[in-house]
């Protein structure tokens, strides 16, 4: 595997599972050290363990998304430990199945807690050390599919993610001048924990199936791949932008 990213220190939000893991261990295993975010109950060591199999360098860092004062100091905590901070993927996020009418003002909060408000400090901190570091830097946001279609039981969901996406435009726009780069990806089915319940039922897998120009989800590795793209010098003149990451879902969807 090609080595694009030896000397340089990633932070990775939502790091123990899913695509945030398989992004952890793809950085590491092109040669950065990674900082592997956990929520103060979460377990690091199935992602540190991979990322050392890869011949890869990491450590853990412990911070709950809805708490901006822990967010702060998880950035300032990976500067220190490994001297600098050139990339962040902010992609710790919630997404608990409810219809609209049932979703309750305290669901409400812990989504935009979680998902918009956590990736908007993250995103910022990040940003504001690099440029006190002075070398420019990448951010990618995952956003999700959810920002350009509606889904039954992930109405509040889909405002959280459309709100990333647009963040991540916007944010983009001001701290390009410090060299940083700010992009998301959107990705659609992909065989996460997160997206299992949806899952269990076979006519919702056949309605995807059937609609994905691929005709499969996508692994948390092809997620990582496309990430690790919009971070690496092979993308020096991508900013500002969305990645849509679906296998051609979204021209085919239809509720």
């Amino acid at each position: 595997m090609e080595k694009r990213f030896v000397g340089k220190v990633a932070l990775v939000t939502g790091a123990t599972s899913g695509i945030g893991q398989a992004t952890a261990v793809r950085l590491a295993a092109e040669g950065a050290v990674v900082g592997v975010n956990q929520r103060p109950t979460g377990d690091p060591s199935v992602t540190l363990q991979l990322i050392k199999d890869a011949g890869g360098e990491a450590f853990p860092v412990i911070a709950d998304m809805r708490v901006p004062a822990q967010v702060i100091a998880m950035v300032h905590e990976v500067a220190e430990k490994a001297g600098r901070l050139d990339y962040l993927v902010s992609n710790a996020a919630i997404n608990p199945f409810m219809p609209w009418d049932k979703t309750t003002v305290e669901d409400w909060d812990e989504l935009c807690e979680t998902n918009l408000r956590g990736t908007w400090v993250v995103t910022t901190e990040a940003a504001k050390q690099m440029v006190k570091e002075g070398h420019g830097g990448a951010i990618c946001c995952v956003s999700s599919i959810s920002a350009h279609v509606g889904s039954p039981f992930q109405t509040a969901y889909c405002a959280t993610k459309g709100g990333i996406s647009m963040w991540a435009k916007a944010l983009g726009s001001v701290v390009g001048v410090h060299g940083i780069r700010v992009n998301a990806v959107e990705p659609g089915w992909v065989l996460t924990k997160m997206a299992a319940p949806m899952f269990d039922d076979p006519a919702a897998v056949k309605y995807y199936e059937e609609r994905i120009a691929l005709h499969r989800p996508a692994e948390p590795s092809e997620l990582a791949a496309t990430i690790a793209f919009l971070l690496s010098d092979d993308s020096t003149y991508v900013t500002s932008a969305t990645l849509l990451v679906d296998a051609g879902f979204i021209v085919n969807a239809e509720l």
